[in-house]
C-alpha cells in the first residue's frame, strides 16, 4: 500500500506544477475557474488506459460544456504522453510523474491489481472530481475504464458541480 494518505471529498484537493504532454499544467490556476476530472491510469499506451483515454476523448466537448478540465496523469516521461496523445488524438493534457511526486499527493502510487489478478506496484487506476473551489467532491477508485467517462459525467450534473 502506499504510504501516502488518499485525499478524501470535502478535502481541499493538492496542487501542483507538473510537464504534461500539452507543456505545463499548474492545478492550482485553474482554481476559482473549472472543475477539474483529474484521473490517474497505469501506463501510457496499454489497453485499458487507452480505453479509458479515449472514452474521455469521446465524450470530452460534453466536459468543455460544463466547463470542466479533463487532466490525466501517470509515472510516463513527458515523450511517452506525446506520443500516446499524437496517437490517439487526446484532447486534453496528460501529465509525465516519472518522481511520483503528484501520485504521491494523491497516494495512488502503491499496490494494484492488475486485469490478469496478479498483484503488483504502480499507479492505481483512481480519478478525483474536483470542484471550481478546488474542493474534492468524489473519489474513484477502481474504476471500468470504458464506463468511467460517462459515470463522471453524470456525477456532475447530480453534484451540481457544471
Amino acid at each position: 500500500m502506499s504510504d501516502h494518505p488518499v485525499p478524501q471529498a470535502g478535502q481541499q484537493a493538492p496542487t501542483f506544477r507538473a510537464p504534461a504532454s500539452t507543456g505545463e499544467v499548474d492545478l492550482g490556476s485553474l482554481k476559482g475557474s473549472q472543475s477539474v476530472v483529474l484521473y490517474f491510469y497505469p501506463k501510457a499506451d496499454t489497453p485499458g488506459c487507452t480505453r479509458e483515454a479515449c472514452a474521455f476523448r469521446d465524450v470530452f466537448s460534453e466536459y468543455a460544456k460544463r466547463g470542466v478540465a479533463v487532466i490525466g496523469v501517470s509515472a510516463d516521461t513527458v515523450e511517452e504522453q506525446k506520443k500516446f496523445a499524437e496517437k490517439y488524438h487526446l484532447n486534453f493534457p496528460l501529465v509525465a510523474d516519472p518522481e511520483h511526486r503528484v501520485l504521491n499527493a494523491y497516494g495512488v502510487w502503491g499496490e494494484r491489481t492488475r486485469p490478469d489478478g496478479t498483484k503488483t506496484i504502480g499507479v492505481r487506476r483512481w480519478t478525483f472530481l474536483i470542484d471550481k473551489a478546488g474542493t474534492i467532491r468524489k473519489v474513484y477508485q477502481d474504476v471500468s475504464p470504458e464506463q468511467h467517462a460517462g459515470d463522471i459525467l453524470r456525477d456532475i450534473e447530480q453534484l451540481g458541480i457544471a
